[in-house]
């Protein structure tokens, strides 16, 4: 399909199609940053955290800090904050508050992004639906203009031209539903991860055991 085609397929649709396109295209942008970003980040990776955790639980402290220390995944940084706090000078009661602050602040960047996916995955369709009820005004205006002379076939390709834009609209929306709700359960099961680590450091090493 070459540029004036799809011009031509855009033009059909009207202004209702435009704003889907520029949606799709910022789904897909969405997507695949969203993507990179939790790769970065590590939220597949959690061998090294695991493996630290037991070591730690066996009450070999330096170990575990040493295996996490060059770590950079959610899981790894969170339970290096938790096992740092239980070696500190703080209470129990301040090292766990302080556990939990570093893991609000790690787990907010997994759900950066999702809001603006949600609200694509909402509106795509209803503009969609809104282009679809302006095409079919004007479709049946041009009937009542034509009066006695209105030709079935124009009227129902007037009707087709109008159903494009709620097509178009749940083609962006599905998707993006679909990436909203892998990347909240990458996001939990992360959250799950570091939850299980922090209780596991925090009730099964003495403190200072090495």
């Amino acid at each position: 399909m070459n540029a004036d085609r799809i011009r031509a397929f855009l033009e059909t649709g009207g202004p209702a199609l435009w704003v889907i396109v520029i949606l799709s295209m910022l789904t897909v942008a969405l997507i695949l940053w969203k993507a990179w970003r939790l790769s970065l980040a590590g939220a597949w990776a959690g061998k090294a955290t695991e493996e630290a955790v037991t070591l730690w639980s066996e009450g070999q402290t330096d170990a575990a800090i040493a295996r996490l220390t060059p770590r950079r995944s959610l899981r790894a940084r969170l339970a290096l904050a938790a096992m740092q706090a239980r070696m500190s000078d703080l209470s129990e009661t301040d090292a766990r508050e302080e556990t939990t602050r570093v893991a609000k602040s790690l787990l907010s960047g997994t759900r950066s992004g999702l809001r603006a996916l949600e609200l694509i995955a909402t509106i795509a369709p209803l503009i969609g639906l809104l282009g679809t009820v302006l095409g079919m005004i004007e479709a049946f205006q041009a009937l009542q203009e034509a009066g006695n002379r209105a030709d079935p076939a124009a009227l129902a390709g007037g009707i087709w031209e109008a159903l494009l834009t709620t097509a178009a609209g749940m083609a962006v929306a599905i998707p993006a539903s679909m990436a909203l709700t892998w990347f909240e359960s990458v996001a939990e099961r992360v959250q799950g991860d570091m939850e299980d680590a922090a209780t596991r450091i925090f009730t099964r090493a003495p403190k200072g055991n090495t």
